[in-house]
């Protein structure tokens, strides 16, 4: 590519130059030829051939001297790019330089191209441009660089400072092989003259020149006319920045800012110079500074003090506003700072630098309080309002919310620092391109000085923190995380609370090291210059922080200044200088809570009188390990972020977030230095219970804010915006407050009392004197007691009263905190050197101080119990010697936590004094609590744990005889305790008896007969009941041998039983244990409250129950004596009380007697009956079994209806155990059942109904009755009789009749539970007996017609049940009694079957008109499918065997059967429900009538039978046979014969009449009438059945005849209704083929006839039809053979 340009370039000159320069255009051919001669292999190799060719260059050359511009600007090209391929021959190096010069003059490409060629020049060619090569090529920048044209000027100037960095870039190459080159030349130094070599030597020709040029004078090296000195300086400048090691290693060049450049420096910042020559001066200063301190020490000094002196307050602001930067650089270097101090503080006679600077931001800060402003308080700050609206924006977008334009006038200035106009976009330093000094902000010099400081705290602490810390393996060290997290964190952003190891943590030594020990650490010279630093900079930086914290800062400020603060306070603690750290921490304090907001908070006014326990505010402490409770301040506070106005009251004194942050900011410093700080501890917690108080008087403020007006609108706004992300910053402080606490962990022994000591001091314990007699038995305290501090107690001596409950329950809360997060150390160490003492006696002397608050006191048993319950859990994995000791401690303060109630004085009140109610109640919470977490580990301490479970009572009421008498209740000192102690006790006897010593048993039963008998709480008696039941179990299960012997039942007193359960043998003192709790639950049996008693009697024979096993026959029998019996007779007595018509007694109370006796029936029984086998062997049960049968009596006796109903139960149960056939034991004898069945049999006890009860129901009473009746009938089996079964059966007989209804459902579907027990009862009872089986028939019949002989009951009477279900069943039954004893005569005779039949008929007959509709089969098909099934058995019986019956009998039966046909075949069909299928009732109706016809077809037709009973059957038929209904005056009335009105004619119709909706029934009774006529065998019993049917059917066709004869001629041509034409054609039909009996008819008049004497009667009428039939063929046709068979009778 170059070949290819050099040769276009020649060609070019060629052709431009072949008429004037004739020497050019040769010189370019011979250049060009040789180019063309070079082999083109690559770049590289021709730019290595070119560079052997020196005439090559010879026509570039030769047009640079020509002066043409064309020549000149491809020369220039040309040359540029042989310098670039380094193809350019090195002999004519001074002419192409030559050349270059020449060429300055040509246009702006040339020059431009010329600036280009030469850094490259340089860099290909250094080893030959140096001397005056390299000063010519200087000096050709130098001359484009005087060019007007800009563009020139600057790219000269550039490439002027290239070459000059270039130039010692070779010396630094240079002496990196110094060994290997030789000097060439010498210079001067401050001790004589140097050698130098030649890039060395270039370098300080170079470098003096640019320095003599800058001050105006010749130069020696360079041949420059002269350059800028603004230039020059910058020359200056960038060789300084970008080679300063030079000068620290080549003295000649040290010489020269010795000699030149700090003179000029410190003269020139001494005259009044421009601004763009004063800020590279500076610059160049500040370079020097940084870097060349150590070569140039008394002229650093002067130059320090210089800046010192610029700072004054006359300077220019822009002057001091670079001073200040360079400062601020200088600050933020630690190493230049430690150098600084130890080259001239440090250094005696030498004046103290540094101490000068930062008293010179003493200076500054105080100068103009206004432009900072500064106040009481620190505040947002205040802009101009110029623009009100932009700014306005501004602001409110920076995050300062608030600020109003109409405060501040438009001429005003901006008052405080803030990044809106307290900074400058591009620091002074910085504008180079400036000529003339730019608007410097007033309060810039305010903002480089906080910068400075901080820039100063942070260098310190950078270095020293890293140096305390021991040399440890470590994650991330506390000590960091505190400095580089809290304090960098922003502010309000609270911190994830630091998660710490209480295991390990108090077995490591977590105090920092002091630096100032290592004295053999490679820094510890530094560490003492830091120390040095801080002991002699302090006061200043104090004075200075200490004035900008009351200043006007904006958040990024102030968090800057107060991490500035902290990390020289940190830095001050870890060199353990104690005045400078004391001292920062209560000038922080002092920010954090200032003054004006204590005096405010605790004015000195008349205190009001003490607020009541209900009536005190709320604590700020809304959790023991929180400072604040945010909810209520960020509720009350108003802030802005939720767009309202404050409302705190211009008066009312209120942190905001400045001073929360400074708080933070100190907190973490006690986390920083906690183990160091000592009696510094004062202060910080001091100042969190001032910080906690303010706050508190703020929140009861905002909850009654007054009416008075702030007069100035900015402090409103100034107020808001300081409370803006408020609640946000409280959460970081509470934080910040809990790590301090947690902090405490890690700390010695010795330190850690100094924590606890200081918060005891912050507690108000000597403000009011203790009561006479509240003297508290607490364990010694190891150390006494340091009194208050000073500067705590003055603001609040006369705190009102809701201000000092304040300041006492941070003290508390703190001291809670404390002791939880050292709960290890507490319990691993002894008290006296722990702590504990100090602590426990300090809560508890506060939880019953009677002058204290309520609030105050209950804080202090709070936190007494959570210690208490922490340290407990602490000792859990602990081995059991070591954790045993610790645990009775533990009790044991808990137990002294209750002695002030021993005081006389203090039982009197304590009923009445709610607080001490509260506080008793926290501590038997504890107790509960302790239990729970570690109840099963106690091995000791028991009998305290059960005192102070039994401190809620006030006296005993045992009873010694042990006797069962009434109750009494046992006082307790305030109900509200019961539950609180009762949940330790139900723990107890839930899990931990095993773990129980014996002699705690006899307290624990007397503290169960306490809870069973104190009447606070009734669930808690019932619950303690149990506990009863629970104890005799345990009894029983940790004794395989357990026996009771009469002496011990029956002749011990209380206390004899209490020394006999305290005895050795186990065997003897469970059971004196056992006998005194069955004697205290006895006790309780007859408590006045109903569930009560109920539940220990449950109890007490539970227990008899469970021990039942282990009781001899003996001990039973005196158990059932002295016990049970004696409960039945106290029973007894007490319902007998009851039922005086003069008892005062109420019907509530009356009621649970009631239930009370159930309960003890119940559970007698179920005990008897389990352990029947065991009482019926011992002699006296006979006795036993009279005396509670007596009870029994003496029970119904009363006529209660649940008494009633328990004691047929338990009769029921105590029978269904007995005599057994799998037991060969017999347990009743005749004798006892004897008894059994007289109670039974007595008679059935009448129980009136209670008109006063909403519903009388005696179901449950009647159906236990009935129960007993099978264990009675299964006993007495054998010995039954008939007379027992008529009075069995009149009694189950009373019984359904005196039941009520059911209570919730019909007896419709489902029998009662009474009625199927009452049947099953009468299936029960033996048959073989004579006489039973027709009493059983009697009565089960009865039982069929309940439910059809209803009447309706008057409205005084109870409804009575439907016996629906049980009449149906009662068939069913019948039927099986009938069929079995069919042949049975004492059923025929007796009548039984005849009342059998009479009530299946009702029924039958009723039918549809029975009003109660079923679900299931109907009853009348029931008792349709009975009644057959009954028939077909008797009716053989009947017919076969004649004899022995009488006809009356057989009459009545047959009746029975006529009318149970008769309600076969018919129905009232309108009174059908809906639901009914009357088709398929009809098709039951038929298949059951054909059956009937054949069981009673011919036997109806017996002599026997009256006429009339067959003329009601034959009759029936008639009837049902008729499809169409006809007029009434169409029959025969009663006073006329059955055919005498055959003949007459009625009056036709034209109305279609209706059809029967049993039409087939109709046709069946048709066919059984043709049946029934026609002839058979002409016996006897046919001839009447034929006889009393044919009348009948005579009249049945004759009807039909006449209604067609009637009706048919005034249709017309109308066709007859389809109904009755097939009535009529099956009438025809049958009447044509029937051949009736002879004797069933009398012949007619002149006509004999055998078979068709049916047909002459009807003759008249059927010639009649005939004529109104012609329009019916078939009709016709059959109206033809009726006249035909008539007249072949006739002979025709």
């Amino acid at each position: 590519m170059t070949a290819q340009i050099l040769a276009s370039e020649l060609g070019n000159l060629i052709q431009e130059s072949k008429r004037k320069h004739t020497d050019l255009r040769n010189a370019a051919e011979k250049s060009l030829e040789e180019l063309k001669a070079l082999r083109a292999t690559s770049e590289a190799q021709i730019a290595a051939d070119l560079t052997q060719r020196p005439n090559f260059v010879t026509p570039f050359l030769i047009a640079c001297g020509t002066k043409n511009v064309k020549f000149t600007g491809i020369a220039i090209v040309c040359l540029q790019r042989l310098v670039v391929s380094r193809a350019l021959p090195r002999p004519r190096l001074r002419e192409v330089l030559e050349a270059f010069r020449e060429a300055t003059s040509a246009g702006l490409d040339v020059q431009l191209k010329i600036l280009q060629a030469l850094p490259s020049m340089l860099q290909n060619y250094a080893d030959d441009l140096k001397g005056d090569l390299l000063a010519a090529a200087l000096n050709i920048c130098t001359i484009l660089q005087a060019s007007k044209n800009g563009i020139v000027n600057n790219t000269a100037a550039a490439t002027l400072q290239q070459l000059v960095v270039s130039v010692f870039d070779k010396v630094v190459a240079e002496d990196k092989i110094a060994l290997e080159v030789p000097t060439v030349g010498e210079a001067p130094t401050e001790n004589g003259t140097v050698q130098l070599r030649a890039a060395a030597l270039d370098a300080y020709r170079v470098f003096n020149d640019l320095c003599l040029l800058t001050e105006a004078q010749k130069p020696q090296f360079l041949k420059s006319a002269g350059i800028p000195q603004t230039f020059g300086l910058e020359l200056i400048e960038s060789v300084l920045t970008n080679h300063a090691e030079i000068f620290l290693t080549h003295p000649e060049q040290a010489n020269i800012l010795r000699v030149r450049v700090m003179p000029f420096i410190i003269s020139s910042l001494s005259q009044k110079l421009n601004f763009a020559v004063t800020v590279r001066i500076v610059r160049i200063l500040y370079s020097l500074l940084r870097r060349h301190l150590s070569i140039l020490p008394s002229e650093g000094e002067m130059a320090l003090g210089l800046l010192t002196h610029m700072l004054d307050h006359d300077t220019a602001l822009w002057k001091r506003s670079l001073c200040m930067e360079v400062l601020k650089g200088i600050f933020a270097e630690a190493a230049l700072i430690r150098r600084i101090f130890s080259m001239y503080d440090a250094q005696d006679g030498r004046k103290a630098i540094l101490r000068g600077l930062v008293a010179a931001f003493v200076r500054i800060s105080t100068e103009k309080p206004a432009v900072i402003g500064l106040g009481a308080q620190s505040t947002i700050p205040v802009a101009r309002q110029d623009n009100s609206g932009s700014d306005q924006a501004m602001l409110e977008a920076s995050g300062v919310a608030g600020i109003i334009s109409s405060s501040v006038g438009s001429n005003e200035p901006a008052s405080g620092i803030s990044t809106q106009w307290s900074t400058m976009r591009v620091p002074c330093i910085d504008q180079l391109d400036k000529t003339e000094p730019p608007s410097v902000p007033e309060s810039y010099i305010y903002n480089l000085t906080l910068v400075c400081i901080s820039g100063f705290s942070e260098g310190l602490a950078k270095f020293i923190l890293p140096l305390t810390v021991p040399d440890r393996p470590r994650k991330k060290g506390r000590q960091s995380e505190v400095e580089t997290k809290d304090s960098d964190s922003t502010p309000g952003t609270p911190e994830p609370r630091a998660k710490l190891d209480r295991r390990s943590s108090i077995k490591k030594n977590p105090v920092h090291v002091n630096p100032l020990t290592l004295t053999d650490h490679p820094l510890f010279n530094d560490v003492k210059i830091c120390a040095g630093i801080v002991d002699e900079c302090w006061p200043a930086i104090l004075a200075t922080c200490s004035t900008f914290l009351y200043a006007a800062l904006d958040s990024e400020y102030y968090h800057g200044l107060v991490r500035s603060f902290q990390k020289f306070t940190h830095v001050a603690g870890l060199l353990r200088l104690s005045t400078p750290r004391d001292a920062f921490l209560t000038t922080l304090g002092k920010a954090a809570v200032p003054p004006n907001l204590l005096t405010a908070v605790n004015p000195p006014v008349t205190p009001p009188p003490p607020a009541t326990p209900t009536g005190e505010k709320p604590s700020m402490f809304s959790n023991a390990k929180g400072l604040l409770s945010v909810d209520s301040l960020v509720s009350h506070a108003g802030m802005s972020d939720r767009g309202r106005q404050s409302s705190v009251d211009a008066t009312a004194p209120s942190l905001n977030t400045r001073n929360l942050l400074c708080l933070r900011a100190l907190l973490n410093l006690g986390i920083a230095l906690g183990p160091t700080l000592d009696a510094a501890w004062v202060i910080i917690l001091g100042t969190l219970q001032q910080a906690d108080l303010v706050l508190f008087s703020s929140t009861r403020s905002a909850r009654t804010p007054t009416t008075s007006q702030k007069p100035n609108n900015q402090s409103e706004n100034d107020g808001s915006s300081l409370l803006a992300n408020f609640g946000t910053e409280i959460k970081a402080v509470e934080t910040a407050a809990s790590r301090l606490l947690e902090s405490t962990i890690d700390f010695p022994n010795d330190a850690f009392v100094e924590v606890v000591t200081a918060l005891c001091a912050l507690f108000g314990k000597e403000e009011t004197p203790k009561a006479e007699g509240s003297t508290i038995s607490s364990p010694p305290s190891p150390n006494a007691r340091r009194p208050s501090i000073t500067h705590r107690r003055i603001h609040s001596i006369n705190t009102a009263p809701s201000t000092q409950n304040q300041e006492d329950l941070f003290a508390l809360a703190k001291l809670g905190d404390v002791a939880s997060f050292n709960i290890d150390r507490l319990m691993v160490y002894d008290p006296s050197t722990s702590g504990w003492g100090t602590l426990t006696s300090e809560l508890i002397a506060a939880a019953w101080s009677p002058s204290r608050p309520s609030s105050v006191r209950l804080r202090a048993a709070e936190i007494l119990v959570r210690l208490i319950l922490e340290a407990a859990t602490t000792t859990l994995p602990m081995a059991d010697d070591d954790r045993s000791p610790i645990q009775l401690r533990l009790l044991e303060t808990l137990q002294w936590a209750l002695s002030p109630l021993d005081s006389d004085e203090r039982r009197t009140s304590v009923s009445s004094h709610s607080t001490d109610i509260d506080a008793h109640k926290i501590v038997l919470e504890g107790l509960k609590s302790m239990l729970e977490q570690c109840g099963e580990t106690f091995t000791s301490g028991w009998d305290i744990a059960f005192d102070i479970i039994g401190s809620v009572f006030v006296e005993d009421n045992f009873r010694d005889d042990g006797s069962i008498k009434e109750s009494k209740a046992t006082t307790t000192r305030s109900p509200r305790l019961i539950r609180s102690s009762f949940n330790s006790l139900q723990l107890i006897c839930s899990d931990f008896l095993s773990s129980l010593p014996n002699s705690c048993f006899i307290i624990l039963v007397d503290t169960l007969y306490n809870f069973c008998t104190q009447d606070d709480d009734l669930n808690i008696s019932l619950t303690t009941v149990t506990f009863f039941w629970v104890l005799s179990d345990f009894i029983s299960g940790r004794t395989s041998e357990f026996t009771l012997s009469p002496d011990l039942i029956l002749g011990s007193s209380e206390p004899a039983l209490a020394k006999l359960a305290s005895g050795d043998d186990l065997a003897v003192s469970d059971a004196a244990l056992w006998m005194l709790l069955l004697l205290r639950l006895a006790a309780v049996t007859t408590d006045e409250r109903l569930e009560l008693r109920n539940s220990a009697i449950q109890t007490l024979l539970r227990i008899f129950d469970a021990y039942g096993h282990q009781l001899s026959p003996e001990a039973w029998s005196m158990c059932l004596q002295s016990v049970m019996f004696n409960l039945l007779s106290s029973i007894e007595s007490q319902l007998e009380e009851n039922s005086d018509p003069g008892s005062s007694i109420s019907e509530k109370d009356r009621t649970g007697w009631n239930e009370t006796t159930v309960v003890v029936l119940s559970g007698i029984t179920n005990l008897l009956a389990d352990y029947l086998d065991v009482l019926s062997s011992h002699p006296t049960f006979a006795r036993s079994w009279q005396t509670l049968l007596d009870h029994f009596n003496t029970l119904l006796d009363f006529k209660v209806l649940e008494i009633n109903t328990a004691v047929f139960k338990a009769l029921q149960k105590l029978l269904s155990r007995g005599n057994l056939e799998e037991k060969s034991q017999t347990n009743f004898d005749r004798s006892a059942l004897d008894l059994a069945w007289g109670l039974w049999s007595q008679s059935l006890p009448v129980i009136k109904p209670d008109h006063s009860a909403k519903r009388f129901d005696n179901q449950n009473y009647l159906t236990a009755y009935v129960s007993a009746f099978p264990e009675i009938c299964r006993l007495i089996q054998a010995d039954l009789s008939a007379e027992r079964v008529r009075t069995i059966i009149t009694l189950l007989r009373e019984a359904i009749q005196q039941a009520s209804a059911a209570a919730y459902s019909a007896d419709i579907e489902y029998l009662t539970p009474l009625q199927a027990q009452v049947l099953e009862a009468l299936r029960m009872i033996r048959t073989d007996i004579g006489g039973v089986p027709a009493a059983l028939i009697s009565q089960v019949a009865e039982f069929v017609a309940l439910a059809f002989d209803r009447k309706e009951p008057s409205s005084s009477e109870e409804k009575r049940p439907t016996y629906v279900a049980l009449s149906k069943a009662a068939m069913a039954v019948l039927e099986k009694l009938i069929v079995s004893h069919s042949s049975d005569h004492d059923i025929y005779a007796s009548g039984a079957l005849s009342s059998s039949l009479t009530a299946l008929a009702k029924p039958i007959v009723l039918k549809y008109s029975f009003p109660i509709t079923t679900k299931s089969m109907s009853p009348w098909k029931q008792a349709t499918t009975s009644t057959l099934a009954i028939l077909e058995s008797i009716l053989p019986v009947l017919t076969i065997t004649k004899s022995g019956f009488k006809d009356e009998a057989i009459r009545s039966l047959w009746t029975s059967i006529v009318t149970i046909g008769n309600g076969i075949t018919t129905a009232e069909s309108e009174d059908a429900p809906e639901t009914v299928n009357i088709k398929d009732d009809e098709a039951f109706d038929i298949s059951a009538f054909l059956k009937l016809r054949e069981l009673i077809t011919p036997a109806l037709g017996s002599s026997i039978i009256p006429d009339k009973t067959r003329r009601m059957y034959t009759e029936s038929l008639f009837h049902t046979s008729l499809i169409h209904t006809p007029q009434p005056q169409e029959l025969p009335q009663p006073n006329q014969e059955l055919l005498a009105t055959l003949y007459q004619q009625r009056k036709g119709r034209t109305v279609d009449p209706t059809p029967s909706p049993r039409s087939k029934m109709s046709y069946v009774c048709f066919d059984e009438l043709i049946s029934l006529v026609t002839v058979r065998d002409s016996s006897e019993a046919r001839i009447k059945l034929a006889q009393a049917a044919a009348p009948y059917l005579i009249l049945r066709a004759g009807l039909t005849l006449r209604a067609h004869i009637a009706d048919q001629p005034l249709r017309g041509r109308m066709p007859q209704p389809l109904s009755q034409r097939r009535e009529l054609l099956y009438i025809l039909k049958a009447l044509v083929k029937l051949r009736c009996e002879p004797e069933a008819i009398p012949a007619a008049p002149g006509v004999e006839s055998e078979e068709k004497k049916h047909l002459h009667r009807l003759y008249s009428l059927l010639a009649k039809a005939v004529r109104s039939a012609s329009r019916d063929q078939e009709v016709l046709e059959w109206f033809g053979k009726a006249l035909d068979e008539v007249g072949m009778e006739f002979g025709v």
